[in-house]
């Protein structure tokens, strides 16, 4: 069974209905065809997403760039296991 990969912005869309409030997490997952708990986490990412935007200062980006560099390995990090694991359960072998 292959794994539907969803575009940001179908994401992004979902997750803004859900943080509107206007219809419950079920609702939404119905019309737009996606598990509930898929819409709970969008939604759950979309709102730590916007607390990180308000945090930043502006014009002040000498002592965080530290921490966007170090956010940026850690992210690296999980996609490099994400291939690996990826590589494995498709048989592929990785090459060398």
């Amino acid at each position: 069974m292959q794994r539907k990969v969803f575009s940001a912005d179908f994401k992004a869309k979902v997750a803004m209905e859900a943080l509107a409030g206007r219809k419950t997490v079920n609702e939404i997952a119905g019309t737009y065809e996606v598990h509930p708990n898929q819409v709970t986490t969008w939604k759950r990412e979309a709102q730590e997403g916007l607390k990180t935007l308000f945090e930043r200062k502006r014009g002040r980006r000498g002592a965080d760039e530290g921490q966007d560099t170090e956010a940026l390995y850690s992210q690296i990090g999980r996609l490099q296991v994400q291939v690996e694991w990826l590589r494995k359960k498709s048989g592929l072998h990785p090459p060398g």
